[in-house]
Order: structure tokens, then sequence, then C-alpha cells
């Protein structure tokens, strides 16, 4: 009889098989969510020009020197200064120009009036803003009343002074997300060198499964493996194709994830696993040579080949893992039960996915919690146990997080898999935890 692996042992072969994918150029929302393979140099300086961070006048100081509501600065307003708009006019003494966020300062000029603390031209007290363009086109000529006075450089955010050329703008190994392609967006970078996104085939098995949507007929149930793995395939970051059920037969299977070798990365598949007579996965992929993997004297993943596992866990006790294809494509095999399903999926496929795109560390981050509740937890000695949660962080940094289960331990409870927000791990020496009592809790968000 084959030996019982323990979890750890099973994803640190799947890790040690693991490759992170070639880098390559993509344009900057196409590499969301990817890591950065190299430093990003900022080229020029960000802002690029002295601009004004406020809509209102551009001034020089000593105009506005001493300007208060009672005394205002009386200035002669000699044109606009949209933002990109072309040269912009110098300002002299006894002049200001009307400016608008993000608009260059004009020559001449030392500082920015907020339009508040003006008429806006108007001839009255201080108003609220300037009148749109389109309704005053006397706007930008005349004269307004300055009500306060300015210090050099009020308003106005200078050339560099969010990053200077040279600097490092994001370093090798960075995630972006949207602040980042901002940043890069700022510095004109178009695209970057990142490790893509990881394309997943997901596939489940089994003659009874029917599409959602299509009606039930004696023994059939709706097919919601494929939509889960397909779903937490992309929540981690992935390019999922559902390919969807596949029926309990070998050459059927065999000649599906053939087909489907062309586009993958990585082929994920649900059910036909364990022991029984129809558990078609095995069957199919015992025969390695059908998909032109060369073994090399070994019976390992490291191989080629796939090779299938009993696991000292729960849910999920049934695994398999392997390399398949000329391109020694990884392949994850899951438990066909829904909830064994997706605890594999966080457990073993999501670390390789964030293997693949380069992220460190691959694993998913576990945090102690305290067990809320009025029943203890029961776990099988010598399994890890897996059991639903949610988890409810701590509200002070250095203060632990609570948790309480959620359902019970049975491999099928879906409902209670959706209300949950983590896993709660307990090692396969603990039979019982008390309410109150210190568990790990690995959050699934």
């Amino acid at each position: 009889m084959s030996r019982t692996w323990s979890v750890d042992e099973h994803l640190e072969d799947i890790l040690r098989s693991i490759r992170p994918l070639e880098p390559i150029e993509l344009k900057l929302l196409d590499a969301q969510g990817c890591v950065l393979v190299e430093d990003v140099i900022v080229p020029t300086a960000l802002p690029p020009f002295d601009n004004s961070s406020m809509d209102g006048y551009a001034v020089r100081l000593a105009d506005v020197q001493g300007a208060s509501e009672e005394f205002p600065a009386v200035l002669t307003v000699i044109g606009d200064v949209a933002a990109g708009s072309g040269e912009p006019p110098t300002v002299a003494a006894g002049q200001a120009a009307r400016i608008m966020t993000g608009a260059p300062i004009p020559p001449g000029a030392e500082g920015v009036v907020p339009v508040e603390w003006t008429d806006g031209g108007l001839g009255g007290g201080a108003v609220d803003g300037m009148t749109a363009r389109s309704l005053s086109a006397g706007g930008a000529s005349g004269e307004v009343r300055v009500h306060r006075p300015v210090v050099p450089g009020q308003h106005v955010r200078a050339r560099g002074s969010d990053v200077q050329p040279g600097t490092v703008a994001l370093t090798a190994g960075t995630v972006l997300g949207p602040p980042q392609i901002g940043l890069l967006a700022a510095i004109g970078r178009g695209a970057v060198k990142v490790r893509p996104r990881p394309r997943v085939v997901v596939l489940s098995t089994g003659s009874e499964l029917v599409p959602p949507g299509e009606t039930l007929e004696t023994g059939q149930i709706h097919d919601s493996n494929s939509f889960v793995l397909t779903a937490a395939a992309r929540d981690a970051g992935a390019i999922p194709y559902r390919v969807g059920s596949v029926d309990d037969d070998a050459e059927t299977l065999r000649s599906t994830i053939e087909d489907q070798l062309i586009r993958a990365d990585m082929i994920v598949t649900s059910g036909g696993v364990s022991v029984g007579a129809y558990d078609v996965v095995k069957e199919a992929l015992s025969q390695v040579d059908s998909f032109g993997a060369e073994q090399e004297g070994r019976s390992d993943s490291a191989t080629g080949g796939v090779e299938f596992r009993r696991l000292a866990m729960q849910p999920g006790k049934p695994q398999g893992f392997g390399l398949i294809g000329p391109d020694r494509t990884p392949i994850l095999t899951l438990p066909g039960n829904p909830v064994s399903a997706y605890v594999s999926f966080e457990l073993f496929v999501s670390p390789a996915l964030r293997a693949m795109m380069g992220h460190d560390p691959a694993r998913r981050r576990a945090v102690p919690a305290h067990l809320e509740g009025t029943e203890r937890l029961e776990s099988p000695l010598d399994k890890r146990q897996f059991l639903r949660g949610l988890y409810t962080p701590p509200a002070q940094p250095g203060e632990t997080g609570t948790v309480r289960a959620v359902g019970g331990s049975g491999s099928h409870l879906i409902v209670s898999l959706a209300q949950a927000n983590a896993l709660i791990d307990i090692p396969e020496k603990t039979t019982e935890v008390s309410p109150g009592e210190s568990v790990t809790v690995v959050p699934l968000d």
C-alpha cells in the first residue's frame, strides 16, 4: 500500500516542480496583477513642470502683499492658463493670469491665489468658484480683486516634487495594482516586463453533472465545481478557461486534456481521483505516454506523469499531481466533493499559481485567532482538518482576531463554504479545540 503524504509534503513536491513563467512585455492594463521582473527608472521629473494645485489666479507676491477684504489688491487679468494650453502669458507687475488646476505656472508668477480668495472678476465679494468659460467669455480679462496675500510657491506643485528623474519608481518583484499602473502611466511607460498570468484550464468529471440552468433528471446534479474552481483561478490572478464537465469515460477525458494542452500553463480537474470503479481521472492519466511525457525510470512528479496520493487531511484526502505533455504542463487533480475541491484549490493550486507568477511567498499566510462559539471542535487523529470559518481580524495591531466555525466537517456542505471567509487549520495530533483556545486560521480573501 502506498504511503500517506502530509499536506506540507504534497505542497512542497508541487512547488519544487513549478517554474515561474518566462517574462514578457505587456501593455499596462494587461499587466495588472502581474509581477515586475525589473526595476523601473523614472525618465523625467514628475510633475514635469511647476503647476497650479488650485483654480485661481497666478500672481506676483508684491502685488498682493497686505491684501484684505477691506483693502483688496486690484489686478489686471491678462488671460487664461488652462491645463494643456499653449505658451502661457508672462505676468508683469499689477497683473494676474486666471489659472486652472494642473496648468503650468506662467513666467513672472510666484504663487497662486485660490479663486475663493477673490471676487472672481465680478466686482463684488468673495466667490465660491469660477464661472464656466462658455458662460463668461470675458472672465479672462478685466480686473480681479484679491482679498488675501500669498507666500512664495503657495498652491504651486514644484517640478519633481513627486519624483526626480533617475530614481527607482518600482522595484522588481512589485505586484502591479491600480496605484502602480497609475504611476507607470504618469512617468510615460506604456508597457512593462512582467511574468504573465498563467492560463488555467478547469474541467470537472462525472456523467451525473449537468450545467446550471438545465433541468435535472433522476440521479443528476448541477456542475458547481468547474464554476467555483474557475472563479478561484481568476481570483488567484490566472486567466481561466472553463471546459465544463466530462463524462466518466477515460478516452473522452484523455482526448479533452490533450486538446487543451495547447493553451494551458496548468490544468486543474475535479473528481475521479478516489478508489471507486468510475474514477476516470486515475484511469485516463495512468497512461502518460498518450500525452507525450517521457519517463526516466522514476515515478515521482519531477519526471513527468501523474502520481495519485492519499493525504493525511480532511477534506481532500485523494489528490493527484504531475507534469504531462511535451511542455511538461502541471496538472493538479482534485477531489470531486465541492468543499474538498475548493479547499484543495486554496491549499495547493493557488500557491502553485503564485509561484508561476513569481509571487514571493507563494503560500497563503496563516494567522492566529481565538475560537468563538459554544461548542468544541472535534478532529480525527492523524488527519489535518480544515474547517470552514468566519474570521474577524483584530481591531488593533498586535491583537489577535477571532474565528467561529461555519457548518460541519462534511465535504459536500457547500452552503457553509459560501458563508466562510477562512479555513480553520487543525493539526494532525489535535483531536479537539475548545472555545477561547487559539487556532491557526488561513484567510481566504
